[in-house]
C-alpha cells in the first residue's frame, strides 16, 4: 500500500483521495506501482489547478460573459466533485467559489453598466426626438433638413431600447421627420408655382421689350423702359434654368433701344455744340454794335444778326440761358434806345412835357409872391405853411424841367 498526504492507494489497487468528509473513491490502478497510481491522479488534480487558474485570468482579464464563465465554473466543480484527482480538492472548490463571487460581481457591474448606458440612450434618443419635433415647425429648409439627417445618422449610432421605449421614441421622431418633409414639398410646391407665374410674367416683359427695341420715340420709350424693370424686379424670380435666359433677353431688347438712342443722342449732342459755338459768334458779334451811337444802323445789323441766330438750332439746354442772355442784353439796349429816341422826337410828348413845365413855373411863381407877402405882413407862419407847399412844387418843376431836356430844350 502508498499513500501521501491527500491520497493513498490500498492493496486492490484502488485509489482514495482524502477530503473534510473523510476519503472517497478515486479510481482503480492495475497497470503499475501504487506510487505511479498516486502520480497519475495527482498530475490530473494539477490539471484542474491550471484549468482554473487559466478561467481565473479570462474572467479578469477578458470580457468573457457571466454566462459563459458560470458554465465553465459548473464544468470544472463538476470535475471537482466527481473525485478524479489527488489534491487538495477543497482549495479548488474555495479557488472556484471566489471565482463564481468574481463573475457574478461582474455581472452586477455589466448590468450597471449597461443600464446607465441604456438610460444615456433613452435620454439621448429623447433629446434627438424634442430637436426633431422642433426642427419641424421650420422654415429654415436647407439647414433644418441637414440637421435632421445629421439627427437619424446620430440616432443609428446609439444603443437600442427595450422595444416598447425604442418604438415609441422612434414613432415621434419619424413622425417629426415625416412633418418637416410635408411642409417642405408644399412649401417648394407653392414656390414652384409661384416662380411659373413669375416666368410668364417674365416672358410677357421680354416680349414687349423686344417690341420697343426698335422705337425712336426716345423719352416715352425710355419711360416705359423704367416702368418695365420696375415691374421686373416687383415679379421675383422664375426658375433658376430660365432667370438668366429671361434676364439676358430683356436686358438685350434694352441694349438695342438704348444704343440706338445713345448713338442718336451722340450726333445730335454734335450738331448742337456746333450750334452752340455759331450762337457764341453771333453773340458776340451783337454786342460789338454796343454802345449804341446809331440807332437805325444798329437796328438792321441785329437784324441780321437775329435772322442767322433763328436759322442756327438748337444748342445744348444747359448752355441756352447764358448765350440767350446775351443776345438779349443787346436788344434791351436797342429798345431802350428806341424808347428814348421816341421821347425824344415826339411833338405832343414834347407839347405835353413844356406845357406841364409852363403850369408848375406859375404856380411857383405865385407861391413865391404869397410866401413874400405873408413875410411882409409879419405873418410868418401862414409864411413857413407856404414855404413847405413850395419845396414840393419845386422838386416837381425841377423833374419837368429835366424831362423836358431830353426833348432837346
Amino acid at each position: 500500500m502508498s499513500s501521501d498526504p491527500w491520497g493513498r492507494v490500498d492493496e486492490t489497487g484502488t485509489v482514495y483521495v482524502r477530503t473534510a468528509d473523510g476519503e472517497k473513491v478515486v479510481g482503480s490502478w492495475q497497470a503499475g506501482s501504487p506510487e505511479e497510481a498516486l502520480a497519475y491522479f495527482e498530475r490530473k488534480y494539477e490539471g484542474l489547478a491550471v484549468e482554473i487558474g487559466l478561467l481565473e485570468r479570462r474572467v479578469k482579464t477578458t470580457d468573457l460573459s457571466a454566462k459563459d464563465a458560470q458554465a465553465a465554473v459548473d464544468h470544472l466543480r463538476q470535475q471537482v466533485d466527481e473525485h478524479h484527482a489527488v489534491g487538495d480538492l477543497e482549495a479548488l472548490r474555495k479557488r472556484l467559489d471566489d471565482l463564481l463571487g468574481t463573475v457574478e460581481s461582474r455581472r452586477e457591474e455589466r448590468k450597471a453598466v449597461k443600464a446607465k448606458q441604456t438610460a444615456e440612450a433613452k435620454e439621448a434618443k429623447e433629446r434627438l426626438v424634442a430637436e426633431a419635433e422642433e426642427l419641424a415647425a421650420s422654415e429654415q429648409w436647407r439647414v433644418a433638413g441637414e440637421r435632421l439627417r445629421a439627427l437619424v445618422d446620430t440616432w443609428k449610432g446609439l444603443p437600442r431600447l427595450d422595444r416598447k421605449s425604442d418604438d415609441e421614441l422612434w414613432h415621434r421622431f419619424s413622425h417629426a421627420r415625416s412633418a418637416f418633409s410635408k411642409r417642405r414639398k408644399a412649401h417648394f410646391a407653392s414656390l414652384d408655382a409661384q416662380r411659373e407665374e413669375t416666368r410668364k410674367t417674365k416672358e410677357r416683359l421680354v416680349a414687349e421689350a423686344q417690341a420697343l427695341s426698335n422705337s425712336t420715340d426716345w423719352g416715352a420709350t425710355s419711360a416705359r423702359y423704367r416702368e418695365l424693370m420696375q415691374e421686373w424686379k416687383a415679379a421675383g424670380r422664375a426658375q433658376r434654368e430660365h432667370e438668366d435666359d429671361l434676364w439676358n433677353r430683356f436686358r438685350g431688347a434694352q441694349d438695342v433701344f438704348f444704343q440706338a438712342r445713345a448713338a442718336v443722342f451722340a450726333e445730335r449732342d454734335a450738331e448742337q455744340q456746333e450750334n452752340l459755338t455759331r450762337k457764341e459768334e453771333l453773340a458776340e458779334e451783337a454786342e460789338k454794335l454796343l454802345p449804341i451811337t446809331d440807332l437805325k444802323a444798329a437796328r438792321a445789323a441785329f437784324r441780321s444778326v437775329n435772322e442767322r441766330w433763328e436759322a442756327v438750332g438748337h444748342v445744348p439746354r444747359d448752355a441756352r440761358p447764358k448765350v440767350e442772355g446775351r443776345m438779349h442784353a443787346v436788344e434791351r439796349a436797342l429798345q431802350e434806345a428806341e424808347e428814348n429816341e421816341w421821347r425824344r422826337t415826339n411833338p405832343e410828348a414834347r407839347a405835353r412835357a413844356a406845357g406841364l413845365t409852363g403850369q408848375l413855373q406859375d404856380a411857383v411863381d405865385r407861391l413865391q409872391r404869397q410866401i413874400d407877402a405873408a413875410r411882409t405882413s409879419g405873418n410868418d407862419a401862414k409864411a413857413d405853411k407856404l414855404s413847405r407847399e413850395l419845396e414840393g412844387r419845386q422838386a416837381l418843376l425841377d423833374q419837368a424841367l429835366k424831362g423836358l431836356e431830353e426833348f432837346g430844350g
